[in-house]
């Protein structure tokens, strides 16, 4: 894989920023947290060289003096709100980040439920559940007029009603397991009952997209619209941090639009603002840390037909009007790229249209591009793979490392007994025949001990996979897209 940024630079710079922001607000800081802190499958994909928890490893080094508090929504929490990349709901992914950040050595100091009624039932079990595993846990209540009514809101009937979270760490991180959990609220909350308890603290912003010290179209920007295009998100010009020193920064539409009420909080609150617009919020260095910015550029092209396909996929898959891919589309067409610039779906697609059957097509690191059709004995994905390991091992072509005598009993089962009617086989069963094969075989040792090789690959298939060969592909690290058609 090319780099084109440096993770130990990031690491430093990063760390050191918030570090110098704590000191900035005299010694405590609040820091919203947007984003992944860990398993940033986006950032790495178009900032080659970033780690998915590239975040968390910078907050380890700031462990001593950081505590986390996890913001959750009884809304979602009664709602079963489902994170869409994990498929488990908000309140199961509190308990999954508390066990992940402590096993970074990171201390989670309480958990907060936002938007707190009294008749919410299935909110009062899950704090009961957190403290019995010994959790603080605080209630945070809505307020009327939200976010506009700044009167009520910054009174003791507004954040003034919010339990005060303790907190012990200089530096309080802010994060929450989805978008609309109520971080930012939270944040000011606390500002309001450290102000009145004659605590000096301060808040800012940690999001890693839009850079604001790209450029506005620049493609990394760029690909963040894309990623966020069921949000509505759109990246602007900063008109606050412009207009107070002349500097164009990016920002995007929802903190650009919040500002003025942010705002006239951190007046009243704290009697004079600190930032002068959203950009002055915010603590993210990852704009420093480019190394590379052509190859940021390409990984990010592909990541925005990355997602247009995605969107495809999914309204193709629940009959969902084209809003999204539209939406997609216009950026695509804005950046002059098409699907064919994505080298994998042009290679499927004309092979589909020569063979008249489902192929996949798979870029390895060196660029070579292999393919694999759909047989008697396995799917287009299972067939790709066994190619690409093959090629990767050495290993002639014509060698079978399956035989089809070990696959015919594989195929009995799933059509006799477990009622499925496609007897060619997945990529999982594929690979657990390919196990069995290499207990007798040292070619097929040869060709498992591959399958790391195939991590960042780009994929594509000329149709809809099934979810299970789509999972494996993401258990794989590779980067799929798909042709939206069954």
């Amino acid at each position: 894989m090319k780099i084109g940024f440096d993770s130990e630079k990031y690491l430093n710079m990063q760390s050191e920023k918030i570090l110098e922001r704590i000191n900035d607000f005299g010694g405590k800081l609040y820091i919203e947290f947007g984003g992944k802190l860990f398993d940033d499958f986006h950032a790495s994909r178009v900032l080659p060289g970033f780690a998915p928890d590239n975040k968390i490893k910078m907050l380890s080094k700031l462990k001593d003096d950081a505590e986390i508090v996890i913001a959750i929504s009884a809304q979602d929490i009664a709602k079963n709100k489902v994170r869409a990349d994990y498929g488990i709901t908000y309140d199961k992914d509190v308990i999954r980040l508390i066990d992940i950040f402590k096993s970074y050595g990171l201390y989670v100091g309480a958990v907060c439920i936002t938007k707190f009624a009294e008749d919410n039932e299935p909110a009062k079990l899950f704090q009961s559940k957190l403290e019995k595993l010994g959790l603080k846990v605080y209630r945070h209540y809505p307020i009327k007029g939200y976010p506009n009514n700044i009167p009520l809101i910054v009174s003791d009937e507004g954040y003034g009603k919010n339990e005060y979270i303790e907190t012990t760490k200089k530096l309080v991180i802010v994060t929450a397991p989805g978008p609309g959990s109520g971080k930012m609220a939270t944040c000011l909350s606390q500002l309001y009952h450290e102000h009145k308890r004659g605590n000096k603290v301060g808040y800012a912003k940690y999001e890693t997209f839009p850079i604001w010290n790209l450029p506005l179209k620049h493609p990394v920007n760029v690909a963040y619209e894309a990623a966020t295009a069921d949000l509505n998100d759109v990246n602007m010009i900063d008109p606050w941090h412009l207009a107070a020193y002349g500097e164009t920064t990016v920002n995007y539409n929802r903190d650009v639009e919040v500002f003025p009420v942010l705002n006239a909080m951190f007046e009243k609150i704290l009697g004079k603002s600190p930032y002068k617009s959203p950009t002055d919020m915010g603590v993210n260095m990852a704009g420093f840390c480019i190394s590379n910015d052509e190859v940021c550029q390409e990984a990010s092209n592909q990541e925005i037909i990355r997602r247009y396909y995605k969107a495809l996929a999914n309204e193709k898959r629940n009959n969902l009007e084209p809003d999204e891919s539209t939406k997609i589309e216009l950026i695509m067409n804005c950046s002059n790229l098409t699907v064919d610039d994505r080298k994998v779906s042009k290679t499927a697609r004309d092979l589909e249209e020569k063979l008249n059957c489902p192929c996949a097509a798979i870029e390895l690191e060196n660029g070579d591009i292999i393919t694999g059709k759909t047989g008697d004995l396995f799917g287009c994905s299972s067939a790709l793979i066994i190619k690409a390991l093959k090629q990767l091992a050495g290993i002639d072509k014509n060698i079978k490392l399956i035989s089809r005598e070990s696959i015919k009993p594989i195929q009995a089962l799933k059509t006799k007994y477990l009622g499925s009617k496609n007897p060619r086989l997945h990529i999982d069963e594929t690979l657990t025949a390919l196990s069995i094969s290499a207990a007798t075989d040292k070619n097929a040792v040869l060709a498992l001990q591959q399958l790391p090789k195939l991590k960042g690959c780009e994929v594509h298939t000329s149709s809809l996979l099934s979810q299970t060969d789509e999972n494996m592909f993401r258990k794989l690290g590779v980067n799929l897209t798909m042709e939206p058609k069954f």
